[in-house]
């Protein structure tokens, strides 16, 4: 099973990933992207060393880029390495996936050959899976038809250990991603010339219109051209065969349409974005079946120098494959390995998303002025209400700038309180805060000047909706829920029958916890024989229901491996509120549960 910190690692090397991905996007140039490549290994993916052997037109490769080591740049930059040994490099060693791993012990057959190599001498570390300073690993990049378009060679990695799964795995979406980059800056380096040609003369016009025009018909990504402006504003001209196959839509059946006709609804206004004056945009457009594919499309405008923009030129790049795997990963990092239930982090995280730092207080009405209402009034540039305890104490709250309790009231016998401290530009409360010289009479009592802005959440959302725990059980009284649950007897079947069965049990548990909730409810594995139900809406009579019925549900014997075996659970209930963290809210809830657990007998605990 994962440790509890391997999500958070593979959380952060996800956003490493998609970092340096999104950068291979910026590069203006052919060779820009080159050098971002080679650059992105080293900055996102752990290694010192990259290096890109890019295929020319005559079949050799030729270093193009270097990163993370100027000597290395210095000796193998501009050198070029043939065909027949880039292809008998690629066909030796071991295959990890899409990679190639050719280990010292074998690689010292090809010192002799004409590839470019640098090796910088240094001791090999006493670990498992050291990485030797002669190893070497490929990543070949391919085109979508499988075209070699070069070889990206890493070296060094920092941690001095050969890639594991998670690192080719990594390497491998990184390469792909990385050929597209490459693809895609050749086809914008020769549709950016044949542009050029078009504005200068009729002759060069005609000669760059067959360049265009078998750049969009062969082109191995989908490609359109779309009219701008007037009625007909977005409507598609022309389209290239892959764009046909991409959709299942015949060339004729597509000109009728814009991409606003095809986009899915809920990325309509990534569209619009991007569509008025040219940009980059994922969005999912839909096949003739009726199923939508997740899409990279590219906007560039096509200039005419008399009337302005006319036509709208797209590249449109398949990416289901790419969104798969984020989608994979994203699950991965998010959720335990054994149940499929969301784990730790997201647990918390999705607990934190109801709560905010401030508790839901009343707040000063728009608009209020000194001596509008005897309760309220400014203070340091704030306004604020006073609620009177009638034991010396007041509730205080305010919004303001940098503001305290100030001002005097409109009865005698009126004080001054100023607390610790004081917000700017924030919305904050206070209390009860003890009156010096001030009235000690009914609730509501006057005296008191505004209270502005002290410890207040400035950067609050203003359409954040407070979560406030019920403060009884009336209809009106409902909250979100959390219900700790602790397995009983669950250790004795780990260690009577070990781990297997105890795996098994637990997913089970989690299947019928989640049979027994709301499509709306959370239910996650805390860790352990932990489980944790996040319930909105309830009520606590409603509350207590719902946990006896998860105990009665987990209570009946679990079968496996032909055995039948049983346990109880333990439920604490806890409520969340603004003003709490999730750390406390769990805290409140866990500690509910073990003064359950310990009001039963052990017996009473197996039984439910």
């Amino acid at each position: 099973m994962e440790t509890e910190s391997e999500p958070y690692v593979r959380l952060a090397s996800l956003r490493q990933l998609h970092r340096v991905v999104a950068q291979l996007n910026t590069a203006r140039s052919l060779a820009d992207t080159l050098q971002t490549v080679a650059d992105g290994v080293v900055e996102g993916l752990g290694f010192e060393i990259a290096a890109v052997n890019l295929v020319r037109a005559d079949g050799d490769l030729v270093v193009a880029a270097v990163a993370g080591s100027a000597a290395a740049e210095a000796m193998m930059a501009g050198r070029v390495g043939s065909r027949a040994s880039w292809e008998r490099r690629l066909s030796m060693g071991e295959r990890w996936g899409e990679l190639h791993f050719i280990p010292y012990t074998e690689g010292w057959v090809l010192d002799d050959d004409d590839v470019p190599q640098w090796h910088a001498p240094s001791p090999v570390r006493e670990i498992p899976d050291a990485w030797h300073p002669m190893d070497r690993l490929f990543a070949p990049l391919y085109a979508s038809d499988r075209e070699l378009l070069g070889v990206l060679s890493v070296d060094r990695p920092r941690n001095g250990r050969r890639p594991g799964a998670w690192g080719c795995e990594a390497l491998q979406m990184y390469a792909s991603q990385a050929a597209i980059a490459i693809s895609n800056a050749r086809l914008r380096s020769n549709m950016q010339r044949a542009l050029v040609r078009l504005e200068r003369e009729q002759q060069a016009l005609r000669a760059s219109e067959e360049s265009f025009r078998q750049a969009f018909e062969y082109a191995p990504s989908g490609m359109a051209v779309a009219e701008m402006g007037g009625d007909q504003h977005g409507r598609l001209l022309r389209i290239n065969d892959a764009l046909c196959r991409l959709l299942g839509r015949p060339a004729a059946a597509m000109r009728r349409y814009s991409f606003s006709d095809l986009v899915h609804p809920e990325d309509i206004r990534t569209l619009l974005r991007t569509s008025a004056e040219g940009g980059r945009a994922e969005l999912r457009l839909a096949r003739r079946d009726g199923s939508y594919v997740w899409v990279s499309l590219r906007n560039s405008v096509v200039a005419d120098t008399a009337d302005g923009p006319r036509y709208l030129l797209t590249h449109v790049e398949d990416i289901e494959e790419r969104k798969r795997h984020e989608l994979q990963l994203a699950h991965r990092a998010s959720h335990d390995s054994l149940t499929g239930l969301p784990n730790s982090a997201e647990l918390r995280a999705r607990l934190s998303s109801r709560l905010c730092a401030r508790p839901d207080r009343p707040v000063a009405p728009a608009g209020a002025v000194p001596g509008a209402d005897p309760s309220a009034g400014y203070a340091g540039g704030g306004y604020g209400h006073a609620y009177g305890h009638g034991d010396g104490f007041w509730d205080v709250e305010g919004l303001g700038e940098r503001g305290g309790i100030s001002g005097a009231g409109t009865e005698p016998g009126t004080g001054l309180a100023t607390p610790p401290g004081g917000g700017e530009q924030s919305t904050g409360a206070y209390g009860p805060v003890p009156v010096s010289g001030g009235p000690s009479g009914s609730p509501g009592s006057t005296g008191f000047g505004g209270y502005g802005g002290y410890g207040g959440d400035g950067g609050a959302d203003p359409h954040h909706v407070h979560t406030v725990p019920p403060k009884g059980d009336g209809p009106g009284e409902k909250g979100l829920a959390v219900l700790f649950c602790d397995l009983d007897g669950f250790k004795s079947i780990n260690d009577r029958y070990g781990h297997h069965c105890g795996d098994a049990v637990l997913i089970e548990v989690a299947r019928r916890l989640e049979a027994g909730v709301r499509d709306d409810d959370t239910v996650a594995r805390l860790g352990g024989d932990e489980f944790v139900v996040l319930a909105d809406g309830l009520g606590p009579a409603e509350a207590q229901d719902l946990a006896v019925r998860l105990r009665n549900a987990i209570i009946p014997p679990i079968q496996v491996d032909g055995r039948a075996v049983r346990v109880g659970a333990s439920f604490g209930i806890g409520w969340a509120g603004c003003g709490m963290t999730a750390e406390e809210v769990l805290q409140s809830a866990d500690q509910r549960m073990y003064v359950e657990k310990r009001s039963r007998s052990k017996g009473q605990r197996r039984a439910g």
